[in-house]
């Protein structure tokens, strides 16, 4: 495929104004493309951020797993939690967008004005580069009919965890042997950053506000060879080492897990969850600031205790 640069130029077709740029394919040849019939190509554009450069930073840009320009309004999906659903599938309103002068302008609510620049890498691929803040950003368009909302969990599992105060068990199997994590009943997962979680032993359906965490630790997730629903949770006890479990979502509140040395399967249920940029008008948990994505490397594993 080959690359193609918006080198951004403004012309009059017809008696109108539009936003147009000029395209330099591989062999030298100029045409022109309408900067705003790239962006509104695709309903979702989905941040790769594993592959973001630069050392500088776009914070609503770094929060965001989709971003969609509809109308001149900018949509984004900052939550897994109801991803598909919010907003009809688009997730919230944060700001509006211009592309009038050959540019992609942008005025977010709360974050300001950013200008980028567009290179457009493949028919469903963009790069969008904010040359002011050192930062580039790489987007995957899709139609919402053909994004799988349900593999983004997985492939964003780290910040899942985060998008609840607590997971409280509410199930453990009657199969499977004695071990230490019996008596755990709480976990939290912190989102200053990835390696962090919590845990108590506080007796099931205490206030979440009212628990005691028992130990801080560190944590790991790790790919599975050959399945893409699946994970590799591992907690960090100082006291007995580590735990290892096969992570699976159950839904966009609950989680499983299977306890690989014991044979236990838990399941824990979210509580308090966290929107990030929600209205004022929410009842819920709102936070504009903390979480923002970094570049996530997983250690691939094979899977080794089938149930």
């Amino acid at each position: 495929m080959r690359t193609l640069k918006l080198l951004f130029a403004t012309m009059i077709l017809g008696m109108s104004f539009i936003s147009c740029s000029v395209i330099i394919d591989d062999t030298n040849e100029a045409y022109y493309v309408n900067l705003e019939d790239v962006v509104t190509a695709y309903d979702l554009w989905y941040i790769d951020y594993n592959k973001t450069t630069g050392t500088g930073d776009v914070p609503f840009l770094s929060k965001a797993f989709t971003v969609s320009f509809i109308n001149g309004k900018l949509w984004v999906n900052n939550n897994l939690v109801g991803i598909g659903g919010t907003g009809n599938g688009y997730g919230i309103e944060i700001g509006y967008y211009n592309t009038n002068n050959g540019i992609l302008e942008i005025n977010h609510d709360f974050d300001g004005y950013y200008d980028f620049d567009i290179v457009e890498l493949s028919s469903d691929r963009l790069k969008l580069i904010d040359n002011y803040n050192n930062v580039s950003y790489y987007l995957e368009g899709y139609q919402k009919y053909s994004f799988d909302f349900d593999q983004i969990f997985y492939d964003n599992i780290e910040y899942f965890l985060q998008e609840y105060d607590v997971w409280e068990k509410t199930y453990t199997s009657a199969t499977g042997n004695l071990n230490e994590f019996d008596n755990e009943n709480f976990l939290s997962f912190t989102p200053e950053n990835i390696t962090t979680f919590y845990s108590s032993q506080d007796k099931v359906g205490t206030n979440i506000a009212d628990v005691y965490w028992d130990y801080v630790g560190g944590y790991s997730v790790a790919d599975v060879q050959g399945y893409d629903n699946l994970k590799i949770l591992t907690l960090d006890y100082d006291s007995w080492g580590n735990e290892e479990f096969e992570l699976t979502v159950i839904n966009d509140s609950e989680i499983s897990l299977y306890h690989i040395n014991s044979g236990t399967t838990y399941e824990f249920l979210g509580n308090g969850y966290i929107q990030y940029l929600k209205p004022s008008s929410s009842k819920e948990t709102v936070s504009n600031s903390g979480r923002k994505r970094t570049k996530v490397t997983r250690e691939t594993k094979i899977r080794r205790n089938l149930k």
